[in-house]
């Protein structure tokens, strides 16, 4: 049984098919342009279901991608961030209008950053005008993965995928919050059930392959983080021990005269911990940054 909050948003939703599957989205009208909200690994749209209360009547839409939270699990399959991709350009098309930006954190930066490939040369489906992108590993040999995150990528990845349990779960996801932000009784039991739903705890080192792609296409998507013509900004927790400053030095690099707010005290998580105070830095960003 899923927890209420889970529940609750699941209620809010609808499934739409892609090739690969069907995915869960979540959309609201408003004023535009419409936010395209795209979460990380190994959680799900859910991440957003407090910063949408703040968004100030604006158009949003989010999905779980391929293989998280409410979405299709299937197995075998070769998960990628390509198809990723694909599958938000069908998402935008069935259940959005008009001009689009968008935020993006964790994994969901480096499907940003293939979305701005796209576009940079002319084949995005859809008008994306601006971006913000948080606390994500985008330049890889910048990050400091977690010891799991390298377990899962290696030969004994299948195992520690059969092992995973609650506890363990939890634990592990808590320890990307930052200590004056811990991650809640609530929030832990909600992350686990969006994990774990169709059994998709069982395929973790399945959809953790996402970080080889980051290796793979390192160059065309840190090219569109320095070449994207239009305004790309970053909104980056500091206390973050995965995607740590050091990342984001290097992203200032790609990008120097890209404009950066810093959450100083927040972990890996700052749209869970801090919602109201991303979402307004957020907002700003997209109103604002050049």
């Amino acid at each position: 049984m899923l927890p209420p909050s889970v529940a609750e948003w699941r209620g809010g939703g609808t499934l739409i098919s892609t090739p690969g599957g069907r995915v869960f989205v979540r959309s609201a009208p408003g004023d535009g342009p419409t936010i395209l909200l795209l979460h990380g690994y190994p959680s799900s749209s859910y991440d957003y279901h407090q910063l949408v209360r703040y968004l100030d009547g604006r158009a949003w839409v989010t999905l779980d991608f391929l293989g998280f939270g409410l979405s299709d699990k299937p197995r075998p399959h070769r998960y990628s961030l390509l198809e990723q991709a694909d599958i938000v350009q069908t998402v935008v098309a069935q259940a959005a209008s008009g001009p689009m930006v968008l935020i993006a954190h964790d994994m969901g930066t480096s499907v940003a950053t293939e979305l701005l490939a796209r576009d940079m040369q002319g084949q995005l489906p859809f008008e994306l005008q601006r971006a913000v992108i948080s606390n994500g590993s985008v330049i890889l040999n910048r990050a400091s993965l977690r010891p799991a995150q390298k377990l899962l990528r290696g030969p004994f990845g299948p195992i520690l995928s059969r092992l995973s349990n609650e506890s363990s779960f939890v634990r592990s996801f808590g320890r990307l919050f930052s200590d004056g932000h811990p991650l809640t009784e609530q929030e832990g039991r909600a992350q686990w059930a969006l994990w774990s739903a169709n059994d998709g705890h069982r395929i973790a080192h399945l959809l953790i392959s996402y970080l080889d792609e980051r290796v793979r296409y390192a160059s065309r998507w840190h090219g569109a983080v320095g070449g994207w013509p239009k305004p790309l900004s970053f909104l980056w927790a500091l206390d973050d021990p995965v995607a740590t400053t050091n990342v984001l030095d290097g992203l200032r690099e790609l990008r120097p005269a890209a404009t950066v707010v810093e959450l100083p005290g927040v972990g890996h998580y700052p749209q869970v911990e801090v919602p109201e105070q991303f979402t307004r830095a957020a907002l700003s960003l997209l109103s604002t940054a050049h």
